[in-house]
């Protein structure tokens, strides 16, 4: 992770994202698939995998433990970042993929594997979109979200 001048947000190399959207992708096909035949099995993947999202919300990408594994066996193999983002919308994103995936988590342990597949579904669904092409959804949405976080400018006297 590097900080940006003038002491703007920190960004990332572009390529630790989309490597953490993969494994993630593969994950929650996983949990799919084991949602078939064990519900509580796929609810133990999905719980494994909504502390992951955790992680990665609270601690940012250095702390995401996918991202660790870029970090120490795929980065150093890669060229020089040439394309960078900046970490706030990342750790956002984590933050809705924590959110699907605990509802889909209380879906299977509540006995309702639909819920439970459907916002596993969801999850995947955006993992696979930042996979795949690079597109961000959480990272779309917090632009917006950032702008009901701050607060209203001081009226004039």
């Amino acid at each position: 992770m590097t900080t940006s001048p003038s002491g703007s947000a920190p960004r990332v190399d572009v390529r630790g994202p989309r490597f953490v959207a993969w494994i993630t992708t593969g994950v929650l096909v996983l949990v799919l698939i084991t949602a078939a035949f064990s519900p509580g099995l796929a609810a133990i993947l999905i719980g494994l995998q909504a502390v992951v999202f955790a992680i990665g919300a609270l601690g940012g990408p250095a702390k995401h433990p996918y991202g660790r594994i870029y970090a120490a066996l795929v980065a150093p193999r890669n060229g020089p970042t040439t394309e960078t983002e900046p970490v706030p919308p990342l750790r956002f994103a984590q933050l809705l993929g924590f959110g699907f995936a605990a509802v889909s988590l209380l879906g299977f342990a509540l006995g309702s594997s639909i819920v439970g597949a459907v916002f596993a579904g969801f999850a995947l669904f955006a993992a696979f979109l930042n996979a795949a092409f690079g597109v961000c959804l959480g990272c779309q949405i917090y632009p917006l979200v950032a702008r009901l976080r701050r607060p209203p400018a001081p009226a004039p006297n």
